[in-house]
């Protein structure tokens, strides 16, 4: 019991650092295209303003919502494999 719960915290401090590279990444990576969207020419107004309202955007995409599985998908895995292995 105890080393399962070790391994589901040494699991979750792992999975938190790939989250937050991701997400960062992700982030900056729109925030990246909406510069060179802007930077083309096509769009009148203010360049900050224009970053923004795109990045507000992106906060309700469903790719940021994807990224959450980097937690869901592995724990879920694991504590399947450890059920079947014990119980099954």
């Amino acid at each position: 019991m105890i080393a399962g719960l070790r391994l589901f915290a040494i699991g979750f401090i792992v999975l938190s650092v790939v989250y937050l590279y991701l997400s960062l990444r992700q982030r900056w990576r729109c925030r990246r295209a909406l510069e060179d969207e802007y930077d083309q020419g096509h769009i009148k107004g203010d360049r900050d303003a224009f970053i923004e309202a795109g990045l507000k955007e992106y906060q309700g995409s469903l790719r940021r919502k994807l990224i959450w599985g980097v937690y869901i998908v592995p724990l879920v895995l694991v504590a399947l494999l450890i059920y079947v292995t014990n119980f099954l």
